[in-house]
């Protein structure tokens, strides 16, 4: 199995366990969210450790191996991104498997089990050409930074409030947006499988400054990034620059 096609089917896999725990109505709330995050961990950790036993993992949900800053291969993967909007009963959370090689966001899978899709780096396909009318950011609904308003405004365009990071790059990725920021509070795992996903369908992604996503560091901190449409790049980066100066 290529790494591609075994990235998605975890992703289905532990997407399918996450929907499987919320209809048997155990748990809700906080406790809904611990349990999903546990046990999707779990899953994606045996899936990885059968089928690459050599590779390392960086997860939200364990204790980080600090040996895989030396390796050329890294799993980075979020189990359960959105963990509340998954225990409020959203839609809009995601399962994210990421492979980081040599640093680079390689091979990724977002699976969003609530849309019944999981999109692929060796599946996906370029979004359509985009509509008539303003351009849509998508960006955090519960924490939308300060930039992502100033250079909506820039722009002329409307911001959607959407919950998993995930969610948000698909959204670009299939047309349904033009445009995803964020600034402040992120980490590798949150944006891995979405960053390699959003370049696999020839879309721009970089941190806010221009500069390229990296993976597998020693701080997993990553905390801004824009994912766009290319030929909205070089507008959305110079409002970023013009708001940092």
């Amino acid at each position: 199995m290529t790494d591609d096609a075994l990235a998605a089917a975890i992703a289905e896999e532990a997407g399918a366990l996450l929907l499987a725990i919320r209809a048997e109505g155990r748990e809700t709330g906080e406790a809904l969210g611990d349990r999903g995050d546990r046990e999707a961990n779990a899953l994606i950790l045996a899936r990885l450790a059968a089928a690459r036993p050599g590779d390392f993992v960086l997860s939200e949900e364990s204790v980080d191996d600090r040996r895989r800053c030396g390796a050329r291969r890294a799993w980075i993967v979020d189990p359960l991104d959105g963990t509340r909007d998954y225990a409020d009963g959203r839609d809009d959370w995601a399962v994210h498997i990421g492979l980081a090689l040599d640093g680079r966001p390689a091979i990724g899978a977002v699976a969003v089990p609530e849309r019944g899709r999981v999109w692929s780096t060796d599946t996906v396909t370029p979004p359509p050409p985009r509509t008539p009318g303003r351009l849509r950011v998508v960006a955090s609904r519960t924490r939308c930074p300060a930039v992502v308003h100033r250079i909506a405004d820039a722009l002329g365009a409307e911001v959607i409030g959407m919950g998993s990071a995930g969610a948000k790059a698909m959204a670009v990725v299939d047309g349904r947006a033009d445009l995803y920021l964020h600034d402040g509070g992120q980490y590798e795992w949150d944006n891995c499988a979405p960053a390699a996903v959003a370049l696999a369908a020839g879309l721009h992604a970089s941190r806010l400054d221009g500069s390229p996503l990296v993976y597998n560091c020693a701080d997993p901190l990553l905390p801004d990034l824009v994912i766009c449409r290319p030929d909205l790049a070089d507008r959305v980066l110079a409002e970023a620059a013009r708001r940092a100066a």
